[in-house]
């Protein structure tokens, strides 16, 4: 009997929260198996047994059975959220080479849309599929202290970004507004130690502000020392790109990638396709392969999947971090110019290029 007692007596499990309290709760095996999930929490909560430790199974205890399986499902799901770094490098590095073909796939959409036309139906496709998928997924609407922080991805990467730059490239090459736009991860990693409040090392900025240089140094080159209406398109485009990937990324912490873009296009839907109808009105429409091509990888591969991909790796390794992956998409993107364009490369544009590549080196190995 003594050794049935000690056999069934009661034991702490500990559960370890990781939900916006990030407090600890304990429950007592035979509990209820609810207590390991909260409702409200942003995230399940996972169970850890200490060593040695075994949960009985069958009739004797049921329910602190049901309470370890559900705990380790939960950890499964926790564990998605912090992925370990060469995981989250390859995601963000995945996001990255989708990026570098959205210059040339305008380039191509161009031909057959004009610019507002190509921004309004972009949008509204891309957000067709992402609400396809949330509605198969059947996604519950995100809490409301999440919608300020949707409309701050919509507004820079849904709407200013693809916005601005088309703009630019009506007047900028490929090749120019790709190593203008290395601008970005500076901007982005900037962004995130205002709004996250991490700092990253000094070694991280030095590197980071070294690239920035170099692009500045070559923007200022190309243009004959004067900044072009291009050029400040671009410009505009990089700050408003850096607040959504910041707060994308941060979100992303919170749910899903694929969900922060998904409702922050369903938010951009009535007025995208609103602009849609009356942009296509008034523009010229001229289709060929080049245009519907160009059209459907800018709607589809750069703002859905791309953008899915990039937060997922920004929430894995950092903002910080991640952005400075972003340095090699000017390289990615002339390489695609030269090969889908026939754009002729200056010489100063793979030296530069290669340069910030040599800064990802140094942040990537840098404390951020």
């Amino acid at each position: 009997m003594r050794a049935q007692d000690s056999a069934t007596g009661t034991r702490t499990i500990a559960v370890t929260a990781t939900g916006d309290s990030g407090t600890a709760h304990g429950v007592r095996a035979g509990r209820a198996p609810t207590a390991g999930i909260h409702p409200g929490d942003a995230t399940p909560r996972s169970a850890t047994l200490p060593t040695g430790a075994t949960v009985p199974t069958g009739a004797a205890n049921p329910a602190g059975a049901a309470e370890a399986g559900d705990a380790a499902a939960a950890g499964d799901t926790t564990g998605s959220r912090t992925d370990p770094l060469p995981r989250g490098t390859l995601l963000a590095g995945l996001g990255v080479a989708a990026f570098s073909l959205t210059f040339p796939s305008t380039v191509w959409g161009l031909e057959s849309f004009g610019p507002w036309s190509l921004v309004a139906v972009r949008s509204t496709l891309a957000a067709l599929v992402a609400g396809a998928f949330l509605l198969v997924g059947r996604v519950p609407l995100p809490e409301r202290r999440h919608w300020a922080g949707l409309a701050v991805v919509a507004g820079g990467v849904v709407i200013g970004f693809p916005l601005l730059t088309t703009l630019a490239l009506q007047t900028s090459t490929t090749s120019h507004a790709a190593v203008v736009v290395g601008l970005l991860p500076l901007t982005t990693a900037a962004f995130a130690a205002v709004r996250t409040g991490r700092r990253p090392s000094r070694t991280f900025w030095l590197a980071a502000v070294s690239g920035a240089v170099v692009v500045i140094v070559f923007t200022l080159q190309q243009s004959g020392g004067a900044v072009s209406r291009g050029d400040l398109y671009l410009f505009g485009a990089l700050l408003v790109c850096a607040a959504g990937y910041t707060e994308g990324g941060r979100l992303a912490r919170l749910m899903p990638g694929w969900q922060v873009i998904g409702w922050a296009l369903i938010l951009c839907l009535p007025m995208m396709a609103a602009g849609s109808a009356v942009a296509l009105t008034v523009e010229p429409v001229r289709l060929n392969a080049h245009g519907v091509i160009g059209l459907v990888w800018v709607a589809v591969g750069s703002t859905f999947f791309g953008l899915y991909v990039w937060y997922r790796g920004m929430a894995a390794i950092g903002v910080p971090k991640a952005s400075q992956l972003q340095l090699a998409q000017p390289l990615l993107t002339l390489l695609w110019s030269v090969l889908l364009l026939g754009e002729t490369l200056p010489l100063a544009a793979p030296i530069a290029a290669v340069a910030v590549l040599v800064c990802i080196a140094v942040t990537q190995r840098a404390k951020s």
